[in-house]
């Protein structure tokens, strides 16, 4: 029985079984995030946001992309990081994101700027780390480590609560 709980102490927590593969980087502050290329639709330069009321502070409002309405979702806010003035940098990531038992719900996530499209391997994976960062681990797939660099790896699907993707649908759906 002892064997058995060591055995369950080692193993990691499902959030952090990242797959090794490709993810796009990008920056918010300090930190380099990444999300799996595979969710990633296309990226934009900022764009005219329109506001839509009754929405969490983060949300930013929705883009017409090519007449379809997407909800936009300002990361820094998402992620408690104080807001700064858009720049020529800031980008819109349009993502599909897979909610709790609902339909796939197309977003865009404000980021300040992105970086590149990195190959980790599954041996550059660590879990997250316990304390010391700015977001909760439940986001997160692992750390992913290239070279010098640290990546922070998220799980875009568990960003929004249900409750948040439920409301953020509901605009979608209405506009």
């Amino acid at each position: 029985m002892e064997v058995e709980k060591k055995k369950e102490e080692v193993r990691q927590p499902e959030a952090i079984k990242a797959l090794a593969g490709k993810y796009l980087t990008f920056r918010l502050a300090s930190e380099e995030y990444g999300l799996e290329i595979l969710k990633v639709q296309e990226i934009n330069g900022i764009m005219n946001v329109t506001k839509v009321p009754k929405m969490p502070p983060f949300v930013r409002g929705v883009i017409n992309l090519r007449g379809k309405l997407i909800p936009v979702i300002d990361m820094r806010l998402k992620f408690g990081l104080p807001k700064i003035d858009d720049t020529q940098k800031t980008c819109i990531i349009v993502v599909q994101v897979d909610g709790d038992g609902s339909a796939r719900l197309t977003i865009g996530v404000i980021v300040d700027n992105v970086s590149e499209v990195l190959d980790i391997q599954q041996s550059q994976v660590d879990p997250p780390p316990a304390f010391g960062t700015q977001i909760n681990t439940e986001f997160m797939l692992g750390m992913g480590k290239v070279g010098e660099k640290v990546v922070i790896l998220l799980d875009i699907d568990k960003v929004l609560t249900t409750a948040e993707t439920a409301q953020i649908l509901t605009v979608a759906e209405t506009k």
